[in-house]
């Protein structure tokens, strides 16, 4: 009872050439591309690494990856390593720490602005029940 099992070729090497059809290079280019972010968003999860991976198409037209993002790979690899934290207030950029810190000074001003105008909506209710009873319960301001 022998049986013919189909012999393969198993996994081989293949070499690294490149692939002369466009329409395969495109494929693949493609396909590894996936793949290569992939691997590199693993690094990331596992190392807890930063990384930027940018990738330029066979017609030109870039692909990037990046963690925690692209601009603060790139900026903090420009730098030499030298960056402020992604948690401190602005990040990499000042100008946006600048413009948080002034949108919280406009939010506590409106606040403030707001507790006014209730301590006064309260007052003219006090007011307005004083003149009630001090005209026999109307009031005159009402319809």
């Amino acid at each position: 009872m022998s049986s013919k099992r189909k012999l393969s070729k198993g996994r081989r090497k293949i070499e690294i050439k490149r692939i002369e059809k466009e329409d395969a290079r495109q494929v693949t280019f493609s396909k590894r591309r996936v793949c290569l972010f992939k691997k590199a968003s693993e690094l990331c999860t596992l190392c807890a690494a930063e990384t930027d991976v940018i990738v330029f198409s066979p017609a030109g037209k870039p692909y990037s990856f990046g963690h925690p993002s692209v601009d603060t790979v790139v900026d903090h690899y420009l730098s030499g390593g030298n960056y402020a934290s992604q948690n401190s207030i602005g990040g990499v950029h000042p100008h946006v720490g600048a413009r948080i810190r002034d949108l919280n000074r406009q939010y506590t001003e409106a606040l403030n602005e707001l507790d006014a105008e209730k301590k006064r909506g309260m007052e003219s209710e006090k007011e307005g029940k004083t003149l009630e009873t001090n005209t026999g319960g109307k009031n005159p301001l009402k319809n």
